[in-house]
């Protein structure tokens, strides 16, 4: 983990290793503190605090959770006191897919030779991002701790006269995707909505959302942004991640319409200049994504979690590459 400083004011926690779960954080470091985001687990989310420590002394008196996905609310619990802010969508959504125990569950079974073996056979694709994961995170006694200020499209904090605005924009990746802009220092804070130099993933939504999201965070003109996932960038690294999913869209249709399923599709498109991001076998995510548009299927249906990481797998071992997520 680093820190580093956006802007007179703005502070982000940033994973170098870029892969899942190694999600950042925000800081607003002005009207009692505003946290964004709260790591993955709770010794990411305590390092985190230490680090943001160096500039603001106190814990915050707020939390911003920028969407539902467990790698960015699994700290909440060590802001006792501190109100958690987030779109209205989030509490259910949470209890849905941020659930530590079948997380809690799944690394323990991984951890365990014999168990591991069971599941390999059956889910490759589990086991080797269970694998992952053990060797950054300890998901151990995360109690699930949920947002209690809500709201609809928008909501503005004043931080002693700087102004900050929640703009509601999902679902993009998720469904409570909220993005945060400090107009006057010109910064994002993008969750989820942006991810840098690392294959997206997006779980309920659609691709037009996506594209409008992307086009306001342009429209906002930032200097500076923090993606959920990634190195920090300016616009560029909007147009970039706008690029690849139009680039994969119009590949999945060829695909589509000569027949192909959505894994050999994803199977057959190149990484193109996409392929030094991290975990690209995740294309195989935004091809199933795409196939179920031009299939007319709602952008809330559900995934398989573990033959999606399977046909991730899958994909990796077809092309060559490591399997990494």
């Amino acid at each position: 983990m680093e820190m580093k400083q956006v802007s007179d004011n703005c502070f982000a926690v940033l994973i170098e290793k870029n892969r899942v779960c190694d999600a950042n954080s925000g800081l607003i470091n002005l009207g009692g503190g505003v946290v964004i985001d709260t790591q993955s687990d709770l010794p990411h989310a305590r390092q985190m605090i230490e680090m943001f420590s160096k500039v603001w002394p106190a814990m915050p008196q707020r939390v911003i959770n920028t969407h539902e996905d467990a790698d960015h609310v699994w700290g909440n619990q060590l802001f006792e006191g501190a109100e958690i802010i987030a779109h209205r969508s989030v509490p259910e959504r949470m209890k849905h897919v941020a659930d530590p125990k079948e997380s809690q569950k799944m690394l323990h079974g991984v951890g365990h030779l014999l168990t591991r073996l069971l599941l390999k056979a059956l889910h490759p694709g589990i086991v080797a991002a269970g694998q992952q994961l053990l060797e950054d995170y300890d998901f151990d006694g995360i109690e699930l701790v949920l947002p209690t200020t809500l709201f609809d499209a928008r909501y503005e904090l004043d931080l002693d006269g700087t102004e900050v605005h929640l703009i509601y924009v999902g679902p993009c990746h998720q469904v409570g995707d909220t993005i945060i802009h400090v107009p006057k220092e010109r910064v994002v804070f993008a969750g989820d909505v942006l991810f840098r130099q690392c294959t997206p993933m997006g779980w309920t939504g659609s691709y037009e959302k996506w594209f409008q999201c992307l086009d306001l965070i342009i429209q906002l003109d930032p200097e500076a942004i923090v993606p959920g996932h990634g190195p920090l960038c300016g616009i560029e690294g909007v147009m970039e991640m706008k690029a690849y999913l139009e680039y994969v869209r119009d590949e999945s249709k060829k695909c589509f319409d000569n027949g192909l399923s959505s894994l050999d599709a994803a199977k057959r498109i190149e990484f193109g200049p996409y392929g030094d991001w991290r975990a690209p076998a995740r294309l195989y995510m935004n091809v199933e994504r795409a196939y179920r548009e031009f299939r007319n299927e709602p952008p809330d249906a559900s995934w398989d979690t573990a033959a999606t990481f399977d046909a991730i797998y899958q994909v990796a071992k077809a092309k060559g590459i490591e399997v990494e997520y």
